[in-house]
């Protein structure tokens, strides 16, 4: 009987067993599929260390472009550029697809992530309306005064619209959704949990979105609006958490570059249609 009931036992376990091993079998296979050793042209380690030097040399070119001379503005543009070879760079094919510079499904996507960057935008005005009003430390308001001392032209408003918001719904959205969703997230998930990853690249968004508003520049040197610029910081934050979940969701950065561009659209419509108008600084000349 001793004998009958080992044996009894064993037939019940193999099958256990044989399916403990098939399916880590099977999660190997897919985790090998997740992160190919090919992702990226110059190997993980390095790719690290590549990644954390591009997003310091970005976020320099952004100061230069934001607080340097009016002659040096052209800087900025440039670093979104630049931001936008960066998979083409360091990446394979395969790892261009990874960070999901791929067709997003489905197309409703798009949509909804259209809607959401123009919400996210308003929202912001209207917190910088509520708690500044039309004072400097309106996020909106300085992000208009930089634009009219780097454009010194009398233009109509809307011509003034145009210039201001064509690139910025090209250049911007392009460039830091393609670098700070995917390659620098990337990057930073050879070293990093995911989750991990997706905070320190959006607390660098929102640092460097300081240069927009939070940092002035003075006869000085460099000052900071100590009441709105933490406020702006944990919105860019935010923001750039949702550039995230709408990337993470439709595995595309189609869907990111969408909403950041209908986030920078609602911005300028917001200054000129409703800032500029009623703010004497940025009518004079």
């Amino acid at each position: 009987p001793v004998r009958l009931c080992c044996e009894h036992r064993r037939f019940k376990i193999w099958p256990r067993i044989n399916l403990i091993l098939v399916t880590l079998t099977l999660q190997g296979r897919f985790m090998s599929n997740q992160e190919p050793v090919n992702t990226w042209r110059i190997g993980v380690r390095l790719a690290f260390a590549v990644c954390l030097v591009a997003a310091v040399v970005f976020a320099m070119m952004r100061a230069i472009g934001t607080l340097g001379p009016v002659h040096m503005r052209f800087v900025l543009p440039i670093s979104f550029v630049l931001m936008a070879c960066c998979p083409w760079l360091l990446m394979t094919a395969k790892g261009r697809q990874l960070i999901g510079l791929q067709r997003a499904l489905p197309a409703t996507s798009y949509l909804q992530a259209g809607l959401f960057g123009a919400i996210a935008a308003f929202v912001c005005f209207l917190i910088g309306i509520g708690l500044f009003g039309h004072t400097i430390d309106n996020w909106f308001v300085s992000i208009a005064a930089n634009f009219r001392l780097s454009f010194k032209v009398n233009l109509e408003v809307w011509q003034l619209f145009l210039v201001f918001t064509v690139p910025s719904i090209i250049f911007s959205p392009i460039g830091e959704e393609i670098f700070f969703r995917g390659v620098f997230q990337k990057g930073l998930e050879a070293r990093f949990s995911v989750r991990l990853s997706t905070w320190i690249e959006c607390v660098f968004f929102g640092l460097v979105h300081l240069c927009h508003h939070g940092l002035l520049l003075t006869v000085t040197g460099i000052s900071l609006l100590t009441h709105s610029a933490p406020i702006w910081f944990l919105l860019m934050v935010a923001v750039a958490h949702l550039f995230a979940h709408l990337r993470k969701r439709s595995a595309s950065l189609y869907p990111a570059i969408v909403a950041h561009a209908a986030f920078n659209l609602v911005m300028g419509i917001c200054i000129f249609a409703w800032l500029w108008p009623v703010i004497p600084f940025l009518r004079k000349y």
